[in-house]
C-alpha cells in the first residue's frame, strides 16, 4: 500500500490522519505500508537548540515506525541527517530537477545560483552544477526563529541573473532580505525557488514588496487561494 499525504497546515490534523490511515491498513493485514510524505512536518525542529526543548522530528518518526509505516518517501528534508532518526528504509528525494527544468526553459543568462545561508550550500550547487553557473553564498545571521539579518555575500553577483534557493520558505523575511541584498549588490534581476511553500503569516505580502521578478515553488504543500502570489509559479 502506498499512503500520499503531506503534513503541513493544519500539521498536526493531516498527521493525525496519516497515523490513522496507517492503523487501519496495518489492523486490514496490509504486507507492506509505504508512506509518501512530501513535506515532512516538524522538519525543522531536528536538534536541541536550548535546553529543554523537543527533537520533534524524531519524534515524528518514531510515531510512523509504532503506527506501522514500513518504508518512508519524502521529499527535501531540511536536514540530511533526519535519514538517521528512521530505523525503517526512507528515501529522500530532491526538488532541483524539478527547478533546473524550469530556470532552463527560462534561457536566462549570466547565472548565479544564491544560497541564502551556508545551510544551503550543497543545494545550491546541485542547482549550479545543472545550470552551469557560479554560486554566491550569502552569510546570514538569525538572533532569533523567522528573523534573518543579512550579514554578507560571498560571491560576484554584480550584472548576474541572480537565483535564490532554500527548501522551505516560511514567513519569506530570508528570502526577501536575501533578494533585496542581491540588487544593491548590483544584481540584474533576482529570482527565487523552494520545494515547500509554507508562506505563512507576512510571507506574500513581503514576496509581493520584494525585488523578486518570480518565485517557482513545487506543489508538495497544497497552496490555497490567500497564498497565492503573481509573482509565483507552482508545478503541478
Amino acid at each position: 500500500m502506498f499512503v500520499v499525504q503531506s503534513t503541513s497546515a493544519p500539521v498536526n490534523e493531516h498527521l493525525m490522519e496519516l497515523l490513522i490511515m496507517i492503523d487501519a491498513l496495518k489492523r486490514a493485514s496490509a504486507r507492506t505500508i509505504n508512506i509518501v510524505m512530501p513535506y515532512y512536518g516538524y522538519a525543522r525542529q531536528d536538534r536541541k537548540a536550548r535546553s529543554r526543548e523537543p527533537i520533534t522530528s524524531k519524534l515524528i518518526a518514531d510515531l510512523l515506525e509504532t503506527a506501522g509505516a514500513d518504508r518512508v518517501i519524502t521529499l527535501d528534508l531540511h536536514a540530511a541527517q533526519i535519514q538517521g532518526f528512521f530505523n525503517i528504509p526512507i528515501d529522500h528525494l530532491v526538488g532541483v530537477k524539478i527547478l533546473s527544468e524550469h530556470f532552463i526553459e527560462k534561457n536566462l543568462e549570466d547565472v548565479v545560483v544564491v544560497s541564502p545561508d551556508h545551510g544551503g550550500v550543497t543545494r545550491a550547487r546541485m542547482l549550479a552544477d545543472r545550470l552551469k553557473a557560479p554560486i554566491a553564498i550569502i552569510d546570514k545571521r538569525r538572533p532569533r526563529p523567522n528573523v534573518a539579518e543579512v550579514m554578507n555575500i560571498v560571491g560576484n553577483v554584480e550584472g548576474k541573473t541572480a537565483i535564490l534557493i532554500d527548501d522551505i520558505i516560511d514567513t519569506a523575511g530570508t528570502i526577501t532580505l536575501a533578494a533585496n541584498a542581491m540588487m544593491e549588490n548590483g544584481a540584474k534581476e533576482v529570482y527565487a525557488c523552494c520545494t515547500h511553500p509554507v508562506l505563512s503569516g507576512p510571507a506574500i505580502e513581503r514576496i509581493d514588496n520584494s525585488k523578486i521578478k518570480e518565485l517557482a515553488v513545487t506543489n508538495s504543500i497544497p497552496l490555497s487561494e490567500e497564498k497565492q502570489s503573481p509573482k509565483s509559479h507552482s508545478f503541478r
